[in-house]
């Protein structure tokens, strides 16, 4: 049974999740914030069904085992096209199968999913009842409470009732509406308002059903409010611009946690990039992930300067991590306080 799989069976376990981020959230990402907590539920970007079923599986699926709890992203709208990816994703360990009903992109609605799909529930429950048919981890769905001019009481409501019933092990819900038309992506992760009440009237109305919320959480503490109301909480950007975070999310999970040794999680980076690049990557795909990680300490300025700029550069090493983290404990970081 998979990780997230004795959580949703046992029903008195809260989960901390990194959200999935288109761009960010792939494996160097994730093993990087592997690191910083043992326990937060990491997400996959978004894979399009038809990316894994045609493309290079290893490249969009492989991670290393030290990821787990790990959970993959789909896109897509057809139910057998979803079923065969989901099938593929089970065979390569994933421990959750996550089925994206959020991005308000114009290239995801061309493909007539993401967002677009609150507006056809039934199509949400066929994908979901599909992959549960083919895969025995489990399947979830991530919404928004509606969008465009949709009732959010009625359209959420929708979503929640179809879904679970067809297999569904789980909710995670952003709490705005998506704009589909006018706003951008970008903008679409800020102007609607939040509306978390929505979210904790569904929860009431499922009391025995997992229901994760997500949007607009920037911290620890918002994130531990919100764990009293609900069954999971789902931080996007926060915990990928100041990594820091999830030092935090291990204790806040009730596990007994030493702090967390900033060295030596630097020197697996390093071991980490150099293997990449070995394997014939480029520092920046690694630094690119950490450059928050000092955010608000002396030094810090510094530190994302070189990781930034210096990993760019043609030939850089891991010994690049290290000379900015000197940067950060050491002469940069007092220049910085004076």
């Amino acid at each position: 049974m998979s990780r997230t799989a004795q959580i949703y069976a046992q029903r008195d376990q809260k989960i901390f999740a990194v959200a999935p981020m288109i761009d960010w959230t792939d494996r160097p990402c994730r093993f990087f914030h592997r690191q910083l907590s043992s326990q937060a539920l990491l997400y996959t970007e978004m894979i399009v069904a038809d990316a894994i079923i045609h493309g290079d599986r290893d490249r969009h699926l492989a991670f290393e085992e030290i990821q787990h709890p790990i959970a993959v992203q789909l896109g897509g709208s057809d139910p057998g096209k979803l079923a065969e990816a989901a099938r593929i994703c089970a065979d390569y360990g994933y421990d959750e199968i996550n089925l994206n009903v959020g991005c308000p992109s114009d290239r995801v609605q061309s493909g007539t999913f993401g967002a677009c799909l609150m507006k056809t529930p039934q199509v949400v429950a066929d994908c979901v009842a599909a992959m549960v048919e083919v895969t025995d981890i489990p399947v979830t769905v991530k919404c928004r409470i509606g969008v465009d001019d949709q009732d959010t009481e009625e359209a959420l409501d929708a979503i929640a009732a179809l879904t679970f019933a067809a297999g569904s092990k789980a909710l995670w819900v952003h709490a705005r509406k998506a704009w589909l038309q006018g706003l951008s992506p970008k903008e679409n992760r800020d102007i609607p308002p939040l509306d978390y009440n929505r979210v904790y009237r569904l929860k009431q109305k499922w009391p025995e059903k997992f229901i994760g919320i997500n949007g607009g959480i920037h911290s620890i503490d918002v994130a531990r409010d919100h764990l009293t109301h609900m069954d999971g909480v789902m931080l996007g950007r926060a915990s990928y611009q100041n990594p820091q975070v999830l030092t935090r999310v291990d204790a806040l999970l009730g596990a007994t946690v030493d702090e967390v040794d900033m060295e030596l999680v630097l020197e697996t980076m390093q071991a980490y990039a150099r293997q990449h690049i070995i394997n014939g990557g480029r520092l920046i795909h690694i630094t690119r992930h950490m450059v928050g990680l000092f955010q608000g300490r002396a030094g810090a300025r510094r530190w994302r300067q070189i990781l930034s700029t210096d990993a760019a550069k043609p030939g850089a090493g891991p010994e690049i991590i290290a000379a900015a983290y000197r940067e950060v404990t050491g002469a940069g970081a007092a220049a910085e306080a004076a």
